[in-house]
This record gives structure tokens, C-alpha cells and sequence, in this order.
């Protein structure tokens, strides 16, 4: 009777001790396979997707500022000290002016890799891939050669869709305004920019003259918009010029299903189709009124030129009855 009670007791402890140590191995080995995979740190969404893109099952990444933000205008966040403290690698663009501030405050001993140059055509972008690609070599030890070939194949595939497109819908030579950050992908595009504005709380009185001078001159059916950088100054100008404005993005993430740059570009050159598409219809509405007008005018001086022959015949005819 007495030892029923007692081995009980100690089947109870047994498998309580053995819940706990199941539950404490589980986590500790969690922690262990988090710690294993090295952190990268990335100053935006552009290079984030690409660090995702060739190696997301091999280190774990974060991301500073935000994509619908301009990155040389973010405010930081005491989170994101703690991300830089945690970080093994450190991927910036160069242009960011808060992240040796960030890496200083942190203490963080990683090193920042500064990958520079454009990225928002193929032939730029191709060029980040690589860098990046050379930043997990030098500084993880990780090789994603293999993958990066699979990436410049679909950078490859983008360029070409890009030239079909832009053939199918006659982008060449077609006279634009472009915002300076968006001018390198307009321009392999094929299209004519007839002025170039920079950052709004950078474009004097006497630039912003200059781009509607050459704006209306030659004659921009479009100006082409960065959405970082504010829309406001881009429609402005569209109003002036009578052309149509359009905002393209230069960062992954700002809209569903834009996880990386190739998806960031055809996206853009589908707003500029559809903002073509309704620049033509403008120009038609803009022809119809003309026409409206010319006719109006025609049909005012055709009734007045009748009025005008209605009293002379009554004139005349007074005064036949006269004599």
C-alpha cells in the first residue's frame, strides 16, 4: 500500500523533470540555430531583396528604413540600434547619412559594406547582385554563386521584356520630364527627357522655371515621378505643361507583390503604359474641344454674317419703299 503512493510519486517527478528538460533543450537548441544564422542588416528594402534573394535560408535579415521614404530623409529608432548592435554584416548604399551615427551608438563591431551605384535598370542592378554577392563571401564565408546566376538570368529576362515593351508601346523619342531619381531607368526605356528636376526642397525658382520652360517647348506628354522623393512639385509642373503625371517607386515593398527590384520595374513601366494611355486620351479630349471651339466660333460668325445680310436686305428694302 505504501509504495503504490511512492511510485506514483516518482513517475510524476520523472516525467515532469523529463517535460522540462525537453522544453529547455528545445529552446536553448532554437536559440542555437537563430545564433548559427549570421544577421545581416540591410539600410533598405533594394538591398535587403537581394541579400533575400540569394541567400533568405541562410542568414536572417533587417531592414532600417522604410520604402515609402527617401532613406537620406529617415529619422531612426532606438530598435534600430539594437539591430545594428546584433548585426554581423552591415549592407548600406553610401549615401545614408545616419549609419556610422547608428554604428557608433550601438557599439556594433560589424562591418559596413558600402554598395554603391544605382540600381533601377538591368544593367545597374546587375552590378548590385554581384556586390552583394561578394559582401556574404568576404565577410560570412557564403557562397551563393549558383544563385546568383539564377538572378542575373532573370535580370537578363527583365532587360529583354523591357526592350519588347518598350517597342510594343513606342516609347522611343517621346519627350518626358523625369525626376533626377528615376532618370537612368526613363532613359533605358528609350524615351526623350526634355528636363530633369531633383528633390523638391532642392529645385530653386529659377530650375523650376527652366523645366516648364522645356517642358512646354518640346512638348512632355508625361512627367515621370518618384515617389520617395514627394509628388506634389511632379504635379505642379504636369498641371502647367498640360502633360500627365506618374509616380514610380524605387524601392521593393511599397506595393503587393513587389519583393524585388524586377518586380519593382515592370511595375513602374506598367504605370507609365497606363499614364500614356491616358496622356492620349487628354491630347484627344484637348483635339475634340479645339474642334468644338472652332466650330462654335464658325457657326457665331455665321449667324452674325446671316444677321448682319438679314438687316442690310431690311435696309434696303426700306428704302426701296421709300423712293
Amino acid at each position: 500500500m505504501r509504495r503504490g503512493p511512492l511510485l506514483l510519486l516518482v513517475s510524476a517527478l520523472f516525467i515532469l523533470f523529463v517535460c522540462d528538460f525537453g522544453s529547455a533543450y528545445a529552446s536553448g537548441s532554437s536559440r542555437s540555430i537563430m545564433s548559427n544564422k549570421p544577421s545581416v542588416v540591410c539600410t533598405t528594402t533594394v538591398l535587403s531583396s537581394v541579400v533575400a534573394d540569394l541567400a533568405s535560408d541562410l542568414v536572417s535579415i533587417d531592414v532600417i528604413s522604410s520604402p515609402a521614404v527617401c532613406p537620406a530623409h529617415y529619422d531612426v529608432r532606438p530598435s534600430d540600434v539594437e539591430a545594428f548592435r546584433s548585426a554581423d554584416l552591415i549592407l548600406a548604399h553610401g549615401f545614408e547619412p545616419w549609419v556610422d551615427e547608428l554604428k557608433k551608438a550601438s557599439g556594433s563591431e560589424a562591418p559596413i559594406v558600402r554598395i554603391r551605384g544605382a540600381w533601377n535598370d538591368p544593367k545597374a542592378l546587375r552590378q548590385i547582385y554581384i556586390k552583394v554577392s561578394e559582401a556574404l563571401r568576404d565577410n560570412l564565408g557564403i557562397n551563393v554563386s549558383d544563385r546568383l546566376s539564377r538572378a542575373l538570368m532573370g535580370i537578363d529576362s527583365l532587360e529583354s521584356w523591357l526592350k519588347r515593351v518598350s517597342e510594343e508601346n513606342h516609347f522611343e523619342g517621346k519627350p518626358v520630364v523625369c525626376m533626377l531619381f528615376q532618370k537612368e531607368f526613363v532613359s533605358s526605356l528609350g524615351f526623350r527627357i526634355v528636363a530633369v528636376y531633383g528633390p523638391p526642397e532642392k529645385v530653386s525658382a529659377k530650375q523650376y522655371e527652366a523645366v516648364i520652360k522645356n517642358g512646354t517647348a518640346y512638348h512632355a506628354i508625361l512627367v515621370i515621378d518618384n515617389v520617395q522623393s514627394g509628388t506634389d512639385l511632379g504635379r505642379k509642373i504636369a498641371s502647367e505643361i498640360g502633360a500627365v503625371e506618374v509616380a514610380l517607386t524605387n524601392f521593393p515593398q511599397t506595393a503587393p507583390h513587389l519583393n524585388n527590384m524586377t518586380q519593382v520595374m515592370k511595375w513602374n513601366v506598367q504605370r507609365i503604359i497606363d499614364a500614356l494611355k491616358n496622356a492620349e486620351l487628354m491630347a484627344e479630349v484637348s483635339s475634340l474641344k479645339g474642334q468644338i471651339e472652332t466650330w462654335r466660333t464658325a457657326v457665331i460668325a455665321t449667324l452674325i454674317a446671316a444677321a448682319l445680310e438679314a438687316i442690310i436686305i431690311a435696309a434696303l428694302l426700306m428704302r426701296i419703299r421709300r423712293q
